[in-house]
């Protein structure tokens, strides 16, 4: 799966089920201030990228990540 799937599976998750407004998915947009992504948000997350992925996300390793492009390096890289 190259980049432009990961970022195009991952916003119609977060447009479709989050509900977050597709002009706020910008690279530099900050999941928790821009887009509004909680805790329980971040439940339906884990369980997505396993189901669209097929690997689950560890707590510790989404300590870092604060935008929308790390998330997407974060799966890349994961796949990778």
């Amino acid at each position: 799966m190259n980049r432009a799937e990961i970022e195009e599976n991952i916003n119609r998750f977060l447009i479709e089920e989050l509900e977050v407004e597709e002009e706020k998915l910008k690279p530099e947009a900050r999941l928790k201030e821009d887009l509004g992504i909680d805790s329980l948000d971040f439940v339906d997350i884990v369980v997505i990228v396993d189901k669209l992925f097929g690997f689950k996300i560890k707590p510790e390793e989404m300590k870092t990540v604060k935008t929308l492009s790390q998330f997407y390096d974060y799966i890349e890289n994961k796949l990778a």
